[in-house]
């Protein structure tokens, strides 16, 4: 965006009525707290947490915004530089929370946060370097740990090419080869009505999705989003898992069972042809159920990640600080009390439980993530993930000094790759994955030692985690 018509968003995401979507019966008189938050799909959840939070809470009052995802980042950036920040505001993905910190954007919560009050979370939720740096505790765990995307299953599709179990329910696919045979099926069978696969690239970045489900269970353990820890380094071009994927989403497209336009359509638009019945499987996360049921479309099962062997090699990783959707106070809120009263509603474990009820995701509490408690059968095969996420292995855990380095981003990005690959224009997928992974080691290796020269004490063997087994939850050792 164009600096003049980022800050026309930003002054119009702070002040314009019609983007706050306010909790009802609003005291007339009192505290105001602003809060902002990028939960879209979740919106009826948090207007309904306000409306609680307001009938305890006679005297304060939250008026909310909700931000478009991707500018999200942008806009608070602005809004802090501006001295317009929110009195509390969901943490943006970027700059790291590290950074929020050392920049003055976060109200340190140790006032309020006590021994007892993070007892609650359960162990391994705090950590120096995760949510507390310093000593001081800036945020706070929110949602449990299930799987980060998975394979979505379209029933009647699954049905009406034969794709079924011996009671007639859909037979769900495990494995890479169990993805074709689904996909060839549907394609051939439908007479051209629909394609086995489906995904919508525009604007998102879907194919980084579909390698980071489909690599991960291959043994390809950082994924599309962190280093392989086993040896410390991005390994795109020395981890065959990933051109092998990339070989075998071409040979999809190749015989024909990917919906075409999916280079062209937004992840919304593949999310309702999903829907309609137009393709058989889709990569998404588990924000997509939720506008399914608002459309009426509940005839869908999931599993994750499909790997070559019926066993995955690797999982979904977390540690503490990791969850996606983390809480702050601003440095700047002149009414901290209320805001903390609010920021505690957000985590306590009511609000947990009424957020998996409603079918968002988990719980930070493990007792609010039965599936036997959940009535929807995709959600609940959802909350059944819990088991593909395990604690792994974090650098800034084990030495706090390496939430001093600062990776600059790396574009093209292994979407663009992918895209270049996908569509003809990157002939060589081993030499384009062996590009993108030596630019992306040379700008880590570069950040670590401009830290170094910093006076951080940091080396590239802060990053490599030699005895870690990526079947089993890690248990960090600091040093």
């Amino acid at each position: 965006m164009h600096r003049r018509t980022l800050m026309k968003a930003a002054v119009a995401a702070a002040f314009a009525p019609a983007l706050a979507a306010c909790g009802s019966d609003e005291p007339s008189a009192g505290t105001q707290v602003t809060s902002w938050d990028w939960l879209v799909s979740q919106a009826a959840w948090m207007d309904n947490e306000i409306k609680l939070f307001q009938q305890a809470h006679g005297g304060t009052a939250v008026k909310k915004t909700t931000q478009v995802t991707d500018k999200y980042p942008d806009l608070l950036s602005l809004a802090v530089r501006s001295g317009t920040a929110p009195d509390v505001f969901q943490l943006p993905r970027s700059p790291a929370i590290e950074e929020q910190v050392s920049s003055g954007w976060l109200l340190p919560l140790d006032k309020w946060a006590t021994d007892a009050w993070k007892a609650r979370f359960g162990p391994g939720w705090f950590a120096e370097g995760g949510n507390v740096f310093g000593g001081k505790t800036y945020s706070a765990p929110f949602n449990g740990a299930g799987s980060n995307l998975q394979l979505y299953c379209h029933h009647g599709l699954f049905k009406e090419a034969g794709l079924t179990n011996g009671d007639g329910t859909a037979k769900l696919p495990k494995t890479w080869d169990d993805v074709t045979r689904a996909a060839e099926a549907i394609t051939t069978k439908s007479g051209g009505k629909a394609f086995g696969l489906g995904f919508g690239n525009s604007g998102n970045g879907a194919l980084a999705w579909w390698i980071e489900l489909f690599c991960r269970g291959a043994g390809a353990v950082g994924g599309t989003n962190t280093l392989d820890y086993r040896v410390g380094k991005w390994t795109y071009g020395t981890d065959r898992s990933y051109a092998d994927f990339l070989g075998l989403l071409l040979d999809w497209k190749k015989r024909g069972f990917i919906f075409p336009t999916s280079m062209s359509i937004s992840d919304e638009q593949a999310r309702a042809f999903f829907a309609q019945g137009k393709f058989g499987m889709i990569v998404n996360g588990v924000w997509s159920q939720k506008t399914w049921s608002d459309g009426k479309f509940t005839d869908y099962s999931l599993v994750t990640l499909p790997s070559p062997t019926e066993t995955p090699k690797g999982y979904f990783y977390y540690g503490p600080g990791s969850s996606s959707r983390l809480f702050g106070i601003s440095a700047k809120t002149k009414h901290p009390d209320e805001a903390f009263a609010w920021l505690d509603w957000l985590y306590s474990k009511e609000a947990g439980r009424r957020w998996v009820q409603a079918g968002l995701g988990l719980s930070v509490y493990p007792e609010n993530n039965d599936p036997s408690l959940v009535t929807f059968a995709p959600f609940a095969q959802y909350v059944a993930t819990g088991t593909t996420n395990l604690a792994g292995p974090d650098p800034k855990l084990r030495n706090p000094d390496v939430a001093k380095v600062k990776v600059n981003a790396v574009k093209p990005d292994i979407n663009d790759v992918a895209a270049g690959i996908y569509t003809g224009q990157l002939k060589d997928v081993a030499a384009a994955l062996s590009e993108l992974e030596g630019r992306l080691n040379k700008a880590q290796d570069d950040a670590v030692a401009a830290a170094a020269a910093a006076g951080a004490k940091v080396t590239a063997a802060d990053y490599v985690f030699a005895d870690w087994d990526p079947t089993k939850p890690y248990q960090t050792k600091r040093s």
